[in-house]
């Protein structure tokens, strides 16, 4: 470093900006496996970083332990390898896992979604995301997966350049990273693999024509991308810091290195990520120097900004770009008249309430709280096709709001919450006006995390690291409080509010699909183009949409903040928006009845307990469990458990008609 540099301002910035090259390298590495994947198969895999974290967890249990983790439920948890491994052995021994899992994936996951629209492969890979997540907790339990501390296998030395002390593991790292980028780079367009994998991926049945195996390529590009996600994050764990949550959400600035890559270029997809980790690092000494930045979070604002201008400018352009039909999500039935069966479960759930334990109405409790928030799933994409990963954070917006609001009464202040929930909605809603498909869910997925790292945590709206107490709901003098002193737990009172809330939620639903509104939705969830002919209002049916999701949202989030008592920056994350999609979806995502089975699947809830009475284990793999049954409906049940039953109606129908 030039002496004029040294102790100079511009010194910090490259501290900063060379501190960064390690998670950098990571990020451009899961970029690649996507580039990978996507070529091979076209589909944008988001489970793709949970993968490589998988097996990096894998590795450094091998290596402490003797055993390798299995990622298969009902297999042992352990199957023992060696006492003591090395390096060598450990890395063959997970690399020939991350083979088969690969492997494994693209045989029962990405083959029978080939003919799929890309949509479906993106809410199974959801699910896969979800299921390695819970497994990987299941099999080290939760406080290891916070974080492990392990030894480096690169080294670690440091290195001396002017006042700079870098590590000499993040140089090693980007050498790695763009050594493999420029191996697959050359590979794709010089070898007969390389133009067999462009041909499949451009043209899969016309590639088949002239005798390529379309089914070697794709298992060949998924196995490799397995291995290199895997190979890269054991690299990576000492600098990075192995993490359940973090390692696995590294697909989101993953996606945007991608993306500036077009989905195309491995170079790019390597350069774009060291950039972004770098500018990343960068931020961090930016917050300290200018104090009037918000503390933390605003990092995680450069992969939410380089979405939303790749997406504005190459948009029409990327090859992930959604079909103007939304031919991924099953038929809309018609409702003529107010379906009893989703009243009757709450009528049911309302009985048990009065007659039952704490356990049973802490359960209901949670499954209306789920439903209310599912409400919010169906209007927006059940209803308009628009898949938005933002629901819970809509809800947090809106719960945070209900708790600084405290000096208004109940339900003043829930309602005033929800309201401003809409805005943001709305907000986030403007995307799909310019985007749709596989980019209005990237772009949502993206605006999760920015509002979760920039909104909720931000002290003033959720209270610091000991979160914010929410104020007692009150209705004409009626204390609604969850609990009280001397009272059961829960309190009967507050079940009931959740059960007449979800009540309100559903006629509003079903007067809303049964209006002029919910005909414009469904025409615009039909065809965009054909919905913009006959006149309807394309964008503002799409805006109406989010906006009365995210009030629906705000609601279920503000009961769940009362149901809590006590909420903080991690109540509402993007993890938590994947699984209540994922609920829905398995449950019957274009149905209200779907919403309330949605909540009686979800975590804590009726189903939770159900399990309980016959296995200790049962709650604890219900996680697992539900990204299994969300891979499965994707695949084989599109419409979910009550497509099933809609089906055999409209069959049933069809036969009475013509008798």
């Amino acid at each position: 470093m030039p002496k004029w540099l040294i102790g100079s301002p511009i010194s910090d910035h490259l501290t900063y900006l060379f501190l960064g090259c390690g998670t950098g390298a990571v990020i451009g590495s899961v970029a690649i496996g996507l580039v990978l994947t996507h070529r091979a198969s076209g589909i944008l895999n988001l489970a793709h970083a949970a993968m490589g974290m998988y097996i990096a967890v894998a590795f450094y249990e091998l290596r402490s332990t003797g055993d390798l983790i299995l990622p298969i439920l009902g297999l042992p948890d352990r199957l023992p390898i060696v006492p003591k491994p090395t390096v060598a052995t450990a890395m063959v021994a997970c690399l020939v896992l991350a083979a088969v899992m690969g492997g494994l994936i693209f045989f029962f996951v990405v083959r029978p979604l080939r003919n799929s629209p890309p949509l479906s492969a993106l809410v199974a890979s959801l699910g896969l995301l979800i299921y390695l997540m819970e497994i990987v907790r299941l099999r080290i339990g939760s406080q290891g997966a916070t974080g492990l501390v392990i030894d480096g296998i690169l080294p670690n030395s440091l290195i001396q350049i002017g006042e700079t002390r870098l590590n000499q593991d993040r140089i090693w790292l980007v050498a790695i990273t763009f050594a493999l980028a420029l191996f697959f780079a050359t590979i794709y367009r010089f070898t007969k693999f390389g133009r067999e994998s462009r041909a499949v991926a451009e043209n899969e049945r016309g590639a088949s024509l002239l005798g390529i195996s379309s089914k070697k390529i794709g298992l060949t590009n998924w196995v490799l991308a397995s291995m290199v996600a895997g190979f890269l994050m054991i690299l990576a764990g000492p600098a990075t810091r192995l993490d359940v949550n973090a390692s696995s959400f590294l697909i989101v600035p993953a996606l945007a290195a991608a993306l500036l890559a077009k989905l195309n270029s491995f170079l790019m997809a390597a350069f774009a990520g060291l950039c972004i980790g770098m500018l990343q690092s960068e931020l961090m000494n930016i917050q300290v120097e200018w104090s009037w930045l918000p503390d933390v979070g605003i990092q995680q604002g450069v992969p939410l900004l380089i979405i939303l201008i790749v997406l504005a400018v190459w948009g029409e352009t990327l090859p992930l770009r959604g079909t103007e039909s939304s031919t991924y999500l099953p038929r809309v039935s018609d409702l003529k008249k107010l379906p009893y069966k989703p009243f009757l479960i709450i009528i049911a759930a309302g009985v048990v309430t009065l007659f039952s334990g704490s356990e049973w109405r802490l359960a209901i409790a949670v499954s209306g709280c789920v439903a209310i928030i599912a409400c919010s799933v169906v209007t927006l994409t059940g209803f308009v096709g628009q898949l938005s990963l933002s629901t819970y954070a809509f809800a947090g917006i809106a719960a945070f709001m209900t708790a600084r609001l405290d000096i208004l009464p109940f339900p003043v202040a829930p309602i005033l919450a929800a309201l401003f929930a809409v805005l943001v909605g709305i907000a986030v809603g403007l995307l799909a006006v310019r985007v749709r498909g596989l980019q209005l869910a990237v772009a949502t997925l993206a605006s999760s995390v920015a509002i979760e790292e920039l909104l909720f945590r931000w002290p003033w709206l959720t209270g610091g690291d000991f979160g914010t107490r929410m104020p007692v709901p009150s209705l004409f003098g009626l204390d609604m409080s969850i609990s009280a002193k001397g009272a059961d737990y829960p309190r009967h009172s507050f079940v009931i509010l959740v059960l007449a809330t979800l009540v309100l939620c559903l006629i509003l639903l079903f007067s809303v699909r049964n209006g002029i509104t919910g005909r414009q939705w469904l025409a615009v969830r039909g065809n965009e183009r054909a919905a913009s002919s006959i006149g309807i209002n394309v964008a503002r049916a799409k805006l109406t949409a989010f906006g009365l999701s995210a009030f629906i949202a705000g609601v279920g989030g503000s009961l769940i903040a009362y149901q809590r008592q006590i909420v903080s920056a991690r109540s509402f994350g993007l993890f938590d928006s994947m699984i209540v999609i994922a609920i829905v979806y398995l449950a019957g995502i274009v149905t209200p009845s779907g919403a309330v089975l949605a909540g009686v699947l979800a975590s804590g809830g009726v189903l939770t307990v159900l399990l309980g009475q016959f296995s200790d284990s049962g709650s604890a793999n219900q996680m697992a469990f539900s990204g299994l049954l969300l891979l499965f409906a994707a695949i084989r049940l599109p419409r979910g458990m009550l497509g099933i039953e809609i089906k055999k109606n409209r069959v049933k129908s069809i036969f009475l008609a013509q008798g």
